[in-house]
């Protein structure tokens, strides 16, 4: 019998691109195994794929949560400024 299987979207928005990769998995991987499986790993510079910084439907997700048929797994990059920084420039 062949093994259940679901799809999901994997996707991280640079500042000058967004890579948008639809993958197969089984029943049961992890955000981190849909990112492997997409091969984002090997095309995104190391610290572009941060552990704490991974969400579904822009909900904030750990590494080893379990996804689901139609998730669409996004990989955020790091605050270009902190938002208080922000407010207080614009403030001046």
């Amino acid at each position: 019998m062949a093994e259940r299987t679901i799809r999901v979207e994997v996707v991280y928005a640079g500042s000058e691109q967004v890579v948008r990769r639809r993958v197969e998995l089984a029943v049961g991987s992890t955000v981190m195994q849909a990112i492997a499986a997409s091969g984002m790993v090997a095309m995104l510079p190391g610290e572009a794929i941060d552990p704490s910084r991974l969400g579904i439907f822009a909900r904030k997700v750990g590494p080893d949560r379990p996804v689901r048929e139609g998730d669409r797994i996004e990989i955020y990059r790091p605050l270009a400024l902190d938002p208080m920084e922000a407010r207080r420039r614009r403030a001046r």
